[in-house]
């Protein structure tokens, strides 16, 4: 509930375990829970001031006996107009304050705080869970009896309100069942959601709190403890390197190994957890989702027909509208059900962003025959309609994966759900990915000429993963299948495969390799084929990216991607590979030193030296801007370096300083060499041990050395003063960071041909790194 004062205490001391203050063990589970809330409620009594009027009321987990090892106290001190109130509210908050506990309080009437339950329907929630502790139980009576009869009287009024706070708070923490960190309180599905469940069941709306609710709510306590137990401090978010922790606490081991020494120390499932909280928050989301619905029916009243009958509306072909829910049509329920019905039903819901009655659900899941393979046309329609549906595509496939009905359309969805992703790019699990890719797709249906392929190819792109060996190619033979089995003719089935094949092949070349050599561009037209699966190739791409995350994208990969597409497309249309782009006139013509800034190039002519690159890669350090792509080149005597940069912190760097310094760098300034080396020298990366991988056929005039390290700021300055001293040409460098590690390319003039010699090169940068 809203409180007037959230503090630890006057000191500000950090706070402690409930089992610390109140001498119950640590503990998970209901049991632990409720000793937890006994003691404490012992403790506070022996604390609490013996004068009349007043009363303690606790709220929040302490009054639902629902106390985490680190959670905080809600209290209410109530009072009859008792005079010098402030001072025993004092005397009261004071000793629990010297415990270390952090304290939510507040000190009113019970006429006061039902006025400020009246005015906000967050308090309103608040005071349900309310319980008297200690004092006048006449009083705590009072205003436990006189809140929920409030809210049971005002609830359906106020339910618009709260949705709308509860929808803010979704867009902010996300859900719970599809996020791979995600908060188990404030996430869609998680300990929040259950309060409102009960308020709702409180109210009389429905019956919200179905046993399924409770096992889910239960578990979900349980690893709330857990992860307050883990960490050792009040935590909420589920973060991945607590993850297999918190699943030994709950006794979600590993399976053996069969290696006696690493069965010693039995080791916590992760996978198993985050799957297990998937189910859980799927099953509380769902509750609420029903709950909305039944409160907006009630709310609205019923729409019938001047006979008296419920109002239909048609809005499929067997499938019509029905209290703002679809069910079906009369005429499906008594015939014969047609294989495809429950895809057409999804189809529908998805393209109307209206839910899917459950009654309706559970017929279809009873009574729908499977589906032949190959599916019938009107099955495959229907599945491309549902993929494309934009926004509507998710709460449709999740209303139909809860009653099983994905499953009888995929049976490689049971092995998909709830899959985590062990890459710190993703956001989601695997089975939301997917289904997000096709959503994000359906943004790019107009760009390419068969629209349907590419929903299709972004919603089985993974399908490899959580499969032993390369995602990709595993994947590739697998959608392929499913094309096939949907109905998809041969030669449209291995185009999906092939995307699944080639669907990190544009990132990883745009990223990593220089686009400017004509081996780069005539390798992918090569591996592509064809303009079309290019171009569906390239949406994927972009759909792939925006459903991983923020860190999956940028401007400047999109740019670089874009780039190598049209080099590409050229290629495939001409037969002929596009010549590299000319240097800069400006570049190449006027007096020496040039510097030019633009908004993310960094452009740079000087003498022909050795070591130009590493000093400017150096001065772009030392004012804090990431190099993701550098050219050097050499044209009638002199040496240009053109890189592209984005700001380590996202802040810009002061260009006067900037030029300046890039201009004493390049003409040999001592002072600006010694800033970067004892800047390089203090920014080493940490990690897993760099690596260094050699491609000889990669290029047309170089060999590609590609090292693979933990990220830092400077490491490319480090690495191309390394590799300068030990007399390698860098024609061109690119920079790929995923997550916390680089994989950064190295064009080295020449053949390279000495095994000897490679093994000096990539000792000296190793030893740069």
């Amino acid at each position: 509930m809203t409180s007037l004062t959230t503090t630890t205490g006057p000191t500000g001391d950090g706070p402690l375990a409930v089992n610390e203050v109140a001498g119950v063990p640590g503990g998970i589970g209901a049991e632990a829970r409720a000793a937890r809330a006994d003691a404490l409620d012992a403790w506070l009594r022996g604390i609490f001031p013996a004068r009349q009027g007043i009363a303690l009321v606790a709220v929040g987990g302490l009054g639902r006996r629902q106390c985490a090892p680190y959670g905080d106290l809600d209290l209410v001190l109530l009072h009859a107009g008792v005079p010098g109130i402030d001072d025993l509210a004092a005397s009261l908050w004071y000793p629990i304050w010297d415990a270390g506990l952090r304290l939510d309080h507040s000190v009113r009437t019970v006429a006061e705080a039902l006025s400020v339950a009246q005015d906000d329907v967050k308090v309103a929630l608040g005071l349900l869970d309310a319980r008297h502790v200690a004092g006048d139980p006449v009083l705590a009576d009072q205003l436990v009896r006189t809140a929920a009869d409030h809210w049971r009287r005002t609830a359906v009024r106020q339910l618009p309100r709260l949705r709308e706070i509860t929808t803010a708070r979704w867009e902010t923490h996300g859900e719970l069942a599809f996020l791979l960190e995600g908060d188990l309180k404030e996430a869609a599905g998680g300990l929040r959601d259950v309060g409102l469940l009960r308020a709702i069941a409180t109210a009389g709306v429905t019956d919200a709190l179905r046993p399924a609710v409770h096992a889910a709510h239960r578990r979900l306590l349980d690893t709330r403890d857990a992860l307050h137990q883990q960490v050792g401090r009040r935590v909420d978010r589920l973060v991945a390197q607590e993850r297999d922790g918190v699943a030994a606490l709950l006794g979600l081991r590993q399976p053996p190994t069969g290696d006696a020494d690493a069965e010693a120390v039995p080791v916590g499932d992760g996978d198993a957890l985050l799957r297990r909280v998937a189910g859980d928050a799927r099953t509380v989301s769902h509750a609420l989702d029903d709950a909305w619905r039944a409160a907006d029916r009630l709310r609205a009243g019923r729409h019938r027909t001047a006979a008296g009958r419920p109002l239909r509306r048609p809005v499929a072909r067997d499938v019509v509208e029905q209290d703002g829910e679809l069910v079906l049509a009369r005429t499906a329920i008594g015939a014969r059900p047609d294989p495809s019905l429950s895809l057409r039903v999804a189809a529908a819901a998805a393209t109307t962003r209206l839910p899917i009655a459950r009654a309706t659900c559970e017929w279809l899941a009873a009574y729908c025959p499977p589906l032949p393979a190959p599916w019938p046309p009107a099955a495959r329609a229907a599945l491309i309609t549902l993929l494309g549906a934009g926004a509507g595509l998710v709460p449709a496939w999740e209303t139909c994966d809860r009653y099983g009905l994905i499953d009888g359309w995929l049976p490689e969805w049971t092995r998909l759900r709830s899959l985590p992703q062990h890459n710190p790019v993703h956001r989601f699990t695997l089975d939301r990915h997917l289904v997000q890719a096709a959503y994000e797709a359906s943004r790019h249906t107009r760009d390419v000429d068969r629209p349907d392929l590419l929903l299709l190819g972004a919603f089985l792109h993974d399908i490899g993963k959580g499969l032993p060996g390369d995602h990709s190619t595993v994947g590739a033979p697998l959608a392929e299948a499913v094309a096939t089995r949907i109905g998809l003719p041969d030669d449209e089935a291995a185009l999906i495969g092939r995307l699944v094949r080639l669907h990190l092949l544009l990132p990883d070349v745009a990223t990593r390799r220089d686009l400017s050599d004509p081996k780069t561009v005539a390798g992918v037209a090569e591996r592509v084929g064809d303009t079309t699966t290019l171009e569906l190739l390239h949406g994927l791409v972009r759909a792939d990216a925006a459903a991983t995350g923020p860190a999956a994208w940028s401007e400047w990969k999109g740019r670089l991607v874009a780039e190598l597409v049209a080099r590409v497309r050229s290629a495939l249309d001409t037969g002929v590979v596009p010549a590299p782009p000319a240097p800069d006139p400006a570049l190449v013509a006027g007096p020496l030193p040039v510097v030019h800034l633009g908004e993310d190039r960094v452009s740079v002519a000087a003498a022909d030296r050795r070591g130009l690159l590493a000093t400017v890669a150096g001065c772009l350090a030392l004012h804090r801007l990431e190099v993701v792509s550098a050219d050097a080149a050499t044209v009638d005597g002199r040496a240009l370096v053109q890189c592209r940069v984005q700001p380590r912190y996202g802040l810009a760097p002061d260009p006067i300083a900037l030029s300046a310094d890039l201009r004493r760098a390049v003409a040999g300034d001592v002072s600006v060499t010694q800033r970067l080396r004892g800047r390089a020298l203090a920014a080493r990366g940490q990690g897993a041990a760099p690596r260094v991988v050699w491609h000889r056929e990669a290029a047309t005039d170089a060999v590609l050395l590609e090292l693979r390290a933990a990220d830092a700021a400077g490491l490319l300055y480090r690495v191309t003063c390394a590799l300068d001293e030990a007399g390698a040409q860098v024609r061109a460098a690119r920079i790929s960071t995923l997550g916390g590690d680089v994989v950064d390319a190295f064009y080295l003039v020449g053949g390279w041909p000495s095994p000897a010699t490679r093994d000096r090169i990539e000792a000296a940068v190793l030893a740069a790194v």
